[in-house]
This record gives structure tokens, C-alpha cells and sequence, in this order.
């Protein structure tokens, strides 16, 4: 951004309503994909398989099961961090209505938009997050998936 002549900088304290919009579009756009794969994940742990191994030997079929049950879980562990990015997502829409989004919660400036659109629901710049990777003990754990 180039300064006007004669007058001092002046930093953004918030991104515009045009910016906001933008960011909200990607959003929707990553919130459309995470839930369509939560949806598959969780079908896939959930409902039976039906060409599973009952015509085949006990040998088989008790291994067969085992990769199942394994599966199914990590499924699971799937579907759960998925519900996680979602919520996160839907965080940062109801920050973009509250027009704080894109705001860092540990230094108060704007996070820079390349960071934004690819990490769409960060609450912390780069400079928090190696703070913060420079002392992980002596912090919280962060509720988000940055």
C-alpha cells in the first residue's frame, strides 16, 4: 500500500467488508468440502459392509474383521477431527459477522491474507505461532487446527 504524501501511515486495525466477503467465500467454499467429508467418513464407519466375508474360510474372515474394526476406528479418529475443522470454520464465519476475523488473539494485528486463504480459520499470525512453537509448555493448548 503506498502512503498518501503528507500524511503519517495509519495501519489497519480490521480487514473491509470487501475483504470479508472474499474470506467468507472460501469459507463457505472449505466448509462445503469438510462436510461432504464428514459425511463419507462417517458412513464409512457406520454402515455395514456388504460384500463382506461370510461366504469365505474362518482364517480369512477373522483377519478380515480385524482390518475392519481397525479401519472403522481411524475412520473415527477422522470424522472427529474433521467435526473439529468444521467448528473452526464456522468460527471464523461468525468472526467475519462480527467483523473481528483476521485479527490475532495473542497480538492484535491483522493476520496477512496469503496466511487467511490458505488457513482460513487461523486466530493467530505467524509471529504468535512461533512464539508460541518456541515455548508450547508454558501455553494453553490451541483450540484451533492451524
Amino acid at each position: 500500500m503506498k502512503k498518501a504524501a503528507g500524511k503519517p501511515s495509519q495501519e489497519k486495525n480490521r480487514y473491509s467488508d470487501e475483504e470479508l466477503e472474499e474470506f467468507k467465500q472460501i469459507i463457505l467454499k472449505k466448509l462445503d468440502k469438510a462436510r461432504n467429508d464428514l459425511t463419507l467418513l462417517t458412513e464409512s464407519y457406520t454402515t455395514g459392509n456388504e460384500h463382506d466375508t461370510n461366504d469365505t474360510s474362518p482364517t480369512f474372515k477373522i483377519l478380515e474383521e480385524g482390518y475392519q474394526v481397525f479401519s472403522k476406528e481411524e475412520n473415527s479418529k477422522f470424522a472427529a477431527r474433521q467435526e473439529k475443522f468444521i467448528k473452526s470454520l464456522e468460527n471464523a464465519l461468525i468472526r467475519i459477522e462480527n467483523k473481528t476475523y483476521g485479527i490475532c488473539r495473542v497480538t492484535g494485528k491483522l493476520i496477512p491474507k496469503d496466511r487467511l486463504r490458505i488457513v482460513p480459520h487461523a486466530t493467530l499470525s505467524i509471529e504468535a505461532k512461533r512464539v508460541q512453537a518456541v515455548a508450547p509448555a508454558a501455553r494453553p493448548m490451541d483450540p484451533d487446527l492451524e
